[in-house]
């Protein structure tokens, strides 16, 4: 099982598993930006080797500041975080809510967060048969917490704001994690950063490793009402976010051109990547961002393990979806990358199914 610590990219388990070094495999198990770190970044890395004898700004003020003017709203509504886990962490076990409802199948981390703080979790299931949309009239719990992503991770699918602003008129505290939103087109339809600077009970999380391309230096931030950030501040970890992150994450701000590129990229991509995928015989949950739910063929004995499997052997990672509460082993989860990867995975996919197919017919 390539998803043992319980996410996608992880190259070391697939070099014991398949037996290839990390560089061979094309990695369709993680959502990053295919296009790689932007150039800023390398020239960050080349600066920080003379200020690594340096402490890192504890406020980290610079970054904030540079955040703040890109959303128009107060730095003192700011935190940076050593990824958006850390943050989602880092709020739960301030916030203790003795019950949380999550919208299943949602990101595994936020019901671990949950239980860390011996918390109770109260389900709500999103059905295939809407395409795992949440609506209104799925939510009837008696839970005063909410953690909703959106985009969801994994079905891509967005929220819409204006039930989470009933949600908090209803008096409750709502988590959104917008980790996938850079990669929505109509993010300012969507996003609900500016209103959390100024609710005291509703808090955005953000990612900066997704878009950018850069997960190994962890770095998140979220937006809250001042007051409640400072609360978090205090309850965070010295020195949480390196020098070395706060750096690059100023450095990729200033990359205009490479977003440009990257939502170009995006609107073209993922529609033909659809649509070839639907011809293999995928049943596509339609999202919004730069990575596909899909339901598998119906072939007997096809199963996303086995899938995953039989994909790894061709260099060709991809996620088991199956391990999502709520999900069933017919799903699995593909990153959309350049066209020539995609191609790649449409080839890898098309013999693997023609090899579950002769087996079924055995």
């Amino acid at each position: 099982m390539l998803e043992r610590y319980g996410h996608g990219g992880d190259l070391r388990t697939a070099e014991e598993t398949f037996g290839f070094p990390a560089r061979q495999f094309i990695d369709f198990s993680s959502n990053m930006n295919p296009f790689g770190p932007p150039d800023g970044v390398r020239r960050a890395l080349v600066h920080y080797a003379e200020q690594i004898d340096r402490y890192p700004d504890p406020a980290v003020r610079g970054l904030r500041t540079k955040l703040a003017q890109l959303h128009r709203v107060d730095e003192q509504s700011i935190l940076i975080g050593n990824g958006a886990a850390e943050l989602i962490d880092l709020v739960v076990r301030a916030l203790r809510p003795a019950v949380t409802a999550l919208a299943y199948p949602c990101f595994t981390e936020y019901g671990d967060a949950v239980m860390k703080t011996g918390g109770s979790i109260t389900p709500i299931m999103l059905s295939a048969d809407n395409d795992f949309v949440l609506n209104s009239s799925m939510i009837d719990s008696e839970a005063d917490f909410y953690m909703i992503g959106s985009p969801n991770n994994p079905t891509g699918q967005l929220v819409d704001p204006a039930l989470i602003m009933k949600l908090l008129y209803n008096g409750a505290t709502v988590v959104v994690d917008e980790a996938f939103m850079d990669f929505v087109p109509e993010e300012e339809s969507y996003t609900l950063l500016r209103e959390a600077a100024s609710h005291e009970r509703l808090f955005v999380i953000r990612s900066m490793t997704k878009f950018y391309a850069v997960p190994g230096i962890r770095l998140g931030y979220m937006v809250g009402a001042p007051h409640k950030i400072s609360e978090l501040r205090r309850l965070q970890v010295p020195w949480s976010v390196n020098s070395l992150a706060q750096q690059i994450g100023e450095a990729v701000l200033e990359e205009k051109d490479y977003a440009s590129r990257t939502m170009n990229w995006l609107l073209e991509e993922r529609p033909w990547l659809i649509g070839k995928l639907e011809a293999l015989g995928f049943r596509v949950i339609p999202g919004k961002v730069n990575y596909l739910l899909v339901r598998l063929p119906d072939i007997p004995g096809l199963t996303a393990a086995g899938l995953q499997h039989e994909m790894g052997r061709m260099g060709i990672l991809i996620r088991d979806a199956s391990h999502f509460i709520g999900l069933d082993e017919s799903y699995c989860r593909f990153a959309v990358k350049l066209r020539h990867q995609n191609e790649w995975l449409l080839e890898a996919l098309d013999r693997s199914l023609s090899k579950f197919r002769e087996a079924a017919t055995r």
